[in-house]
């Protein structure tokens, strides 16, 4: 269908990177999506993500009206209610005790009216962010070091650098463009890529040392690299200067064992060598090092290299924390944390407290911090919060210790839930649930991880009755009587107001000043072009303390003293350390990306891998579960086998929930241990028990309505038309047909195949010779062609369907890899055969994989060796 009207320049929704999107308007009511080759930061790039968002657009799954106690009611009624239950619980019980629970994938405008209303308002600092689990480390190191949380570079400094170092980043998977901009850069200009995990991820295919270094020994790993700087003679004597702390950090760092890491000798010595022989380096960090209960000392002891050599501020050489969502950067600008205030200002500092509060002409102020999130929700457990607003997250399937976390909420008096999703695990828990934007109904802005502000537009209107969250919050801060400073009419206005109290910051000596735009219109709002902070009339933009000059009331940058923490240590009972983390093609909780049928494809359910070693040890089989425990939560995972972890390392993503896989929560094994200074989760240490999950039969099913399974174990994901699933228990169903019946919702008889001596049972449900659901069943993991399955499905076919793979003459495309493009692994090894392709690049010339989005190109290479061994 060709496009009804001009694209739409707008910003993507996924992570940090803050792509830039042509959004087309189609006449079927639909998105045509492209990269906007105008924006800085993606220049027309787009990942698999961001280019399947016109397919995550419809209603299917949206929460199109207010409903109290789970019926339908007004605006107004719903409005009136979460008025006066918070108004109720603040009279009788005080500020503190109510709550708001916010997001990174909120904009900058919700995000500064939420923390207005609260702060300043209701006047307590109960409000925090799920941002707190994955950059909060970053934003304390920050502020130890530099007395802001500011980013000192650019991602211009990626592709100027001579060595690239990425510590606890799988940058190809999580923030693919960036990957593509290094990519590219090595391959014109030759920089040397060092990649830190202790998991060999998709990263390392243009990695030329990869450090497969112990869990949590990222500070000493620095610690030895400071101290390597000292005895080489590369401290920087004049940048030296305006930094304090340096004999104190030395010390510390020589106090290090050289063999506290878990490398070899060789790889130790070549990182040394690389990173002081290269003056313009650059460190990247992401949730590896912030999703740790030391994490805010690792970023210090990367700092403090930088520090110490002077390679910070200046073209190609810096620190540089890349963010985990799309607008964890705007919600730390204007104080979406529980322990700060906006614009950068500290809540316990008085003159800051007193600036905002004047500025915002407020009845009373927060004037300590509240609760970070972990300690938010252990407050709602005991009823010290009474009275909960959860705002575009699901922290009963993404919090730590998940089970106890739902638990919590469940127990609360007033649980107030704004989603644009009706069902998810925390939208089931609330007594009044509110319809909101979803990101193409959405106008504001956001700022990514280089502290580029854009504009993200509207491109479709709201769905049902749905209400900009930023409205939804000065609506309720209107009734309860504080009309004047919530009333609004658009997001400008919104945003001339944070420019405006930037500009105080800024005569505050902080970092954060955009008072240029204190005066902006709606129609220069509408035209804004993407730019960096600061921008006002003292600064504009670029990098920060090339100079020297630090915002601490010394002026002078600090080095910190670290002495390397390891992880909890493991037990024979919990003999594992589980590290968690994202997949290619999904998203947090997938309540997005879970609607594209494309991005399930390559991974359709959750997964344990597991090294060759432990997996022989356990006794568990290639493809089959998995039981993971702890004293916290369960989970159930498909078993991968692989040496990509080392042994005693288990990995499983993050993504799954109790709509698309109860039993595959990994949040539910996560501990409630955080960070001291940062209150950040250590999300990626879990010690844990594995054991094989005793299936009696494992089953597949595709069917062109949504599925209801109830087995021990399912996990669902969409097709292009339909669903399918993955299903598992204990003890089988006495009669197979009655359970298919209850799993398809129909009573129509099917085709029928079974195998009574080896236990399979397959059935075909068709209409008009069209396959509308299929089952199969075995007891052993089900070994048939999925990728012929899910296009099969509500085409016109007969019994041969119950073979599970292609007849004569139809082509089996395999394991979906490039999901931009839809080719299977099949597909590919045979044109490797057939055209003699040798190289990624013929690949990409011969079929179009990998030359788009760039994420698959390491499963392509691994293809390629395959093929050629």
């Amino acid at each position: 269908m060709q496009p009804a009207t001009k694209p739409i320049r707008t910003t993507c929704p996924y992570c940090g990177v803050g792509c830039g999107v042509l959004a087309t308007p189609l006449a079927d009511g639909g998105l045509a999506i492209e990269g906007d080759p105008d924006h800085p930061a993606n220049k027309g790039r787009l990942c698999v993500k961001g280019a399947a968002l016109g397919e995550t657009v419809g209603l299917r799954g949206r929460l199109l009206d207010p409903h109290i106690h789970g019926r339908k009611a007004g605006w107004d009624k719903a409005l009136d209610l979460v008025a006066k239950r918070f108004g109720q619980t603040i009279a009788k019980h005080g500020p503190d005790s109510v709550a708001f629970y916010v997001s990174g994938q909120l904009l900058t405008e919700d995000y500064y009216v939420a923390n207005k209303l609260m702060k300043g308002f209701i006047g307590s600092a109960n409000i925090d962010t799920n941002s707190r689990l994955c950059m909060a480390s970053s934003v304390a190191g920050h502020k130890r070091a530099f007395g802001s949380d500011t980013v000192p570079g650019l991602y211009d400094d990626f592709e100027k650098a001579d060595t690239v170092v990425l510590v606890g980043s799988n940058l190809a998977w999580c923030h693919p463009v960036l990957y593509q901009r290094l990519a590219a850069a090595r391959q014109a200009r030759g920089i040397k890529v060092i990649v830190v995990d202790p998991r060999r991820t998709a990263t390392c295919d243009i990695a030329d040392l990869h450090l497969a270094l112990d869990p949590g020994a990222d500070a000493a790993l620095f610690n030895l690299l400071l101290a390597e700087i000292d005895q080489r003679g590369l401290i920087d004597a004049n940048f030296i200067r305006n930094v304090d702390g340096l004999p104190q950090a030395l010390s510390a760092a020589r106090e290090t064992p050289p063999f506290s890491t878990g490398l070899t000798h060789a790889d130790l010595i070549r990182f040394l060598d690389l990173w002081t022989r290269s003056e313009k380096v650059v460190t990247v960090y992401s949730q590896g090092i912030n999703q740790s209960d030391s994490g805010t000392d690792k970023v210090n002891a990367i700092l403090n290299c930088h520090l110490a050599t002077g390679r910070i501020g200046r073209p190609g050489m810096g620190p540089f924390s890349v963010t985990g969502q799309p607008n964890a950067m705007g919600g730390r600008e204007v104080g979406g944390l529980a322990n700060m205030l906006a614009c950068h200002l500290d809540i316990e500092n008085v003159d800051h407290r007193n600036a905002v509060q004047t500025f915002w002409n407020a009845p009373r102020m927060a004037d300590k911090p509240g609760p970070k999130a972990v300690d938010m929700f252990r407050a709602v457990e005991t009823g010290q919060i009474k009275a909960l607003w959860i705002i575009c997250t699901n922290p009963a399937a993404s919090m730590p210790e998940a089970d106890r976390v739902d638990r919590a909420i469940k127990g609360c008096d007033f649980v107030v839930v704004s989603d644009m999703i009706a069902d998810t695990d925390t939208t089931r828990l609330a007594h009044v649930l509110l319809p909101a934007t979803g990101w193409a109904e959405k106008d504001g802005t956001v700022t990514n991880s280089e502290r580029r502000i854009s504009r993200q537009r509207r491109t479709l209107p709201p769905a049902g009755q749905a209400r900009d969250d930023w409205r939804i919050l000065a609506q309720v801060g209107q009734r309860m009587g504080w009309r004047d400073a919530f009333s609004w009419n658009d997001p400008a206005q919104i945003f001339a107001e944070h420019a405006a109290l930037s500009g105080i910051a800024g005569r505050l000596g902080r970092d954060f000043d955009i008072s240029d735009h204190a005066e902006i219109t709606q129609g220069q709002y509408a035209a804004m072009q993407p730019f960096l902070w600061p921008q006002s009339a003292s600064r504009r933009g670029g990098r920060f303390f090339g100079d020297g000059a630090f915002h601490t009331p010394s002026g002078k940058a600090r080095m910190l003293p670290i002495t390397p923490r390891r992880p909890a240590t493991l037990s024979p009972e919990f003999p594992f350390r589980l590290n968690t983390g994202r997949v290619r093609d999904h998203w947090h909780t997938m309540t997005r990306t879970g609607l594209a049928p494309r991005l399930s494809r390559h991974i359709a359910e959750p997964f344990l891998e597991i090294h060759p070693r432990d997996a022989e040890k356990l006794g568990l089989a290639p493809a089959a579960l998995a039981e993971v425990t702890n004293p916290h939560g369960r989970a159930i995972l498909r078993v991968l086998i692989t040496d990509r972890v080392a042994p005693g390392q288990p990995f499983a993503p993050i993504h799954w929930t109790g709509e698309t896989a109860p039993t595959g929560r990994v949040g539910a094994l996560v501990p409630a241990s955080v960070d001291p200074l940062s209150g950040q989760p250590a999300s990626k240490s879990a010690t844990v028990a594995i054991r094989p999950f005793a299936a009696s039969w494992y089953g597949f099913a595709v069917s062109a309505k949504p599925l209801n399974p109830r087995s021990d174990y399912w996990a669902c994901a969409t097709l292009p038309a339909g669903y399918q699933a993955e299903l598992a228990g204990i003890k089988a169903p006495d009669e197979w047909l009655a359970e298919a019946a209850d799993l398809f919702g129909t009573d129509a008889d099917p085709l029928v195949v079974r195998d009574n001596r080896r236990g399979i049972i397959r059935m075909a449900f068709l209409e008009d010779a069209r396959l509308m659901a299929a089952l199969f069943v075995s007891p052993d993991p089900v070994a048939l062609s999925r990728s012929h399955l899910a296009t099969a499905l509500g085409g016109d076919c007969g019994g041969e369907i119950l073979a599970g793979r292609p007849g004569e003459g139809r082509a089996d495309e395999g394991a979906l890899i490039c999901a931009c493009f839809g080719i299977g692994a099949k597909t590919i090894l045979h044109s490797i055969a057939t055209q003699k392709l040798v190289s990624v690049e013929d690949i990409g010339k011969a079929l179009g994989a990998g030359s788009n989005c760039g994420s698959c190109r390491p499963e392509l290479k691994t293809l390629l060796a395959s093929a050629m061994s």
